[in-house]
């Protein structure tokens, strides 16, 4: 089994990454995915996210309103970090057992949106890091995803910079291309993590792709 990282700010294309990847046979373990399902009605995650910001960040029906708890979190640091011990906790036990569950010889790609913040490089075999520009990033949030620029912005400056995500890449995919050139380049990454799962481990950990 090959366990790789991805990661990526937000906006820069890692969702359409891992779609590719998992086209070319790659099993997905999607962190934000997770996240959500930990937080589903009736959960406990949910009962400690309440106890912890109150009930103001409930939907009618009883489920989380994410958005509302975005604009509290990402503006505030602290609040952000409470968030996060209480939900990466539920996240990683979830993703272990989906891990447990692959085959011996499959490339399990992590989609991890905040592996660098978290320095949780040193639990895969290796990152990829998918990059983007800033202005396109914004772009993407605020035309695609309907965020006003404030709010896109502050979940931008509240992740990690673009400099410290390449610092901890092997593999970067750039994503302010066509994509056609994506595409591409995706397939050029899952030769060389085919190649890489079939080393042996003792020869794998010799070398580091590029």
């Amino acid at each position: 089994m090959l366990k790789v990282g991805l990661t990526g700010g937000i906006g820069a294309g890692k969702s359409e990454v891992s779609r590719l990847l998992v086209e070319h046979g790659a099993v997905l373990i999607d962190s934000d995915r997770i996240a959500r399902e930990v937080v589903e009605p009736g959960t406990p995650g949910l009962a400690a996210v309440v106890e912890a910001f109150g009930e103001g960040v409930l939907a009618a029906d009883g489920s989380l309103d994410r958005p509302r708890l975005g604009s509290i979190v990402f503006a505030d640091p602290d609040r952000l970090a409470v968030l996060n011990s209480i939900v990466h906790p539920l996240v990683g036990d979830r993703s272990r057992a989906l891990e447990s569950a692959a085959a011996d010889d499959a490339v399990v790609i992590h989609d991890v949106p905040l592996l660098t913040e978290n320095r949780l490089a040193p639990l895969y075999d290796l990152v990829i890091v998918v990059d983007a520009s800033p202005e396109n990033q914004l772009d993407r949030l605020v035309r695609l995803r309907g965020m006003t620029e404030k709010d896109a912005r502050a979940r931008m400056a509240a992740q990690a910079s673009r400099e410290q995500r390449r610092e901890i890449a092997d593999i970067v995919i750039d994503n302010d291309v066509p994509l056609d050139a994506l595409r591409k380049r995706v397939a050029e990454v899952w030769d060389e993590l085919v190649r890489r799962a079939h080393v042996p481990r003792t020869a794998a950990e010799d070398g580091r792709p590029s």
